[in-house]
């Protein structure tokens, strides 16, 4: 649970500590992650503490996650989430306006890996997190295609790529995915080597025939009719499956007239793959995809692996609601200094994440314990596990020792759940983690005290 060392042993302790509470109760108000008097007191002074960064937060983060993905194809996806405090923002400090113009509040561009085969989330592997200027918010806004790229806020797509890039680099394949804000000229034209790009497109680019890139796909062939699996856009949505139709093919687009570089290529031959529901439900508007890449897609298995590339955006959709009102509550707390705010928000990224891990290893898998653990906290579960265990075959922990699904087993135990009626639910698995993390720490003092004082109590 360690996001950090910052120069100092008890800095590292109480960070682990607050990530661990966030975790466990899945909030991250100040009040109810320290518990008692002292513990929110001893949150507070962690967070106004000049050696306590975002920077080293998410770079411990990152390079956690970078251990899991090596070996992997890797899918790093990144999106924009914007926390505003609209009707709440009295008294805050060194926030400027929000993306309504209106409230203050910050943004939040994660890079989140997931594994292609089992479109299992690794983790954070970059992320930036900022507050608008006062000299954005008004009419230099207005001016904004006259400044260069790495003045914008567009910036952050690129230098989300190059991280995901570096982080990443013993992944056997690397897939950066976006939306339509990163719909850029320049990402393509200056992705990193070995990056491969697929980004649903937004601007509707001259082509190098003289068209237009959207009008394109029309004169194509059906390369296969396909059932897309529709996730869940959140609590009362089970999802839907959508029959699509898939065209693809090659199109050279042409350097836009504003938004780029000298240096940046005047065409770029890419891959155009478009994707159109064809009986969406009632009052449901029909999906409709033009994904740009930088993959050969000729056959209809190549288009279908495109789309189901750019489906897996839903985990970091997912883990902006783990975040946000539907979990850890970010938009709710009470802090008033911006840099404690990035703080608390560079952990709860971690602890969102940390937590859809815990839900998904329920259903069992091969994957490996290390990708949410550290190897103290598996040691200690080894040790913890056997003692929750009953004597019939069904009260065994039924999955291969050190897999994150032998590991959720335990956690959920932990957690109170008996294993017999219905799958522990979040709550469970949050409550479970806290009682490991406390018994890890327990376990791992015992274990460096002398035998001596361990059987005499002093322990």
């Amino acid at each position: 649970m360690t996001i950090g060392r910052f120069g100092d042993p008890r800095r590292e302790e109480r960070g682990a500590w607050i990530m661990r509470r966030a975790v466990a109760c899945g909030s991250l108000t100040v009040r109810t992650i320290g518990e008692t008097r002292a513990g929110e007191i001893a949150a507070h002074r962690f967070l106004d503490c000049p050696g306590v960064t975002v920077a080293e937060i998410i770079a411990t983060l990152g390079e956690r996650t970078a251990a899991a993905c090596s070996g992997r194809r890797i899918v790093a996806i990144q999106d924009t989430t914007e926390i505003n405090f609209r009707g709440r923002d009295q008294d805050r400090r060194g926030l400027g306006r929000g993306g309504d113009g209106v409230g203050l509040g910050f943004f939040i561009h994660p890079v989140i890996a997931v594994d292609a085969a089992d479109e299992a989330v690794l983790g954070v592997l970059a992320a930036h997190i900022w507050s608008r200027r006062a000299d954005q918010d008004g009419s230099a806004r207005r001016r904004r295609r006259q400044r260069p790229l790495a003045a914008k806020e567009s910036q952050r797509w690129l230098d989300g790529a190059a991280m995901a890039a570096q982080r990443a680099d013993a992944a056997t394949q690397l897939i950066v995915v976006g939306d339509r804000d990163s719909d850029l000229y320049s990402l393509f034209a200056r992705r990193p080597e070995r990056v491969e790009l697929v980004v649903r497109a937004a601007q509707d680019r001259a082509v190098e025939n003289g068209g237009r890139l959207f009008a394109q796909a029309a004169a194509w062939p059906v390369l296969t009719r396909s059932q897309l699996a529709v996730p869940a856009r959140g609590p009362g949505d089970r999802g839907r499956t959508a029959g699509i139709v898939l065209r693809a093919g090659r199109v050279g687009i042409k350097r836009p007239r504003n938004g780029f570089a000298a240096t940046d290529a005047a065409q770029l031959p890419l891959t155009l793959v478009e994707a159109i529901e064809e009986a969406p439900p009632a009052g449901m508007p029909p999906i409709h995809w033009r994904l740009l890449t930088t993959l050969i897609a000729e056959t209809a298995e190549q288009a279908r692996e495109v789309v189901n590339l750019y489906r897996l955006r839903w985990r970091i959709e997912q883990t902006f609601r783990a975040l946000k009102s539907d979990g850890l509550g970010l938009p709710d707390v009470q802090l008033r200094d911006a840099e404690r705010l990035f703080k608390l928000a560079a952990i709860g990224l971690g602890a969102a994440v940390r937590t859809i891990q815990l839900v998904d290893a329920r259903d069992g898998g091969p994957r490996p314990a290390s990708d949410v653990a550290d190897p103290a906290l598996i040691e200690a579960a080894e040790a913890i596990g056997p003692t929750l265990q009953g004597t019939t075959a069904r009260q065994k922990n039924p999955h291969t020792p050190q897999s994150l699904a032998w590991l959720a087993w335990i956690v959920a135990r932990l957690g109170g759940w008996t294993g017999y009626y219905k799958p522990p639910g979040p709550k469970t698995m949050r409550r479970g983690w806290d009682r490991l993390a406390a018994m890890t720490e327990g376990y791992l003092i015992a274990k460096r005290s002398p035998p001596e004082q361990v059987i005499t109590g002093h322990v």
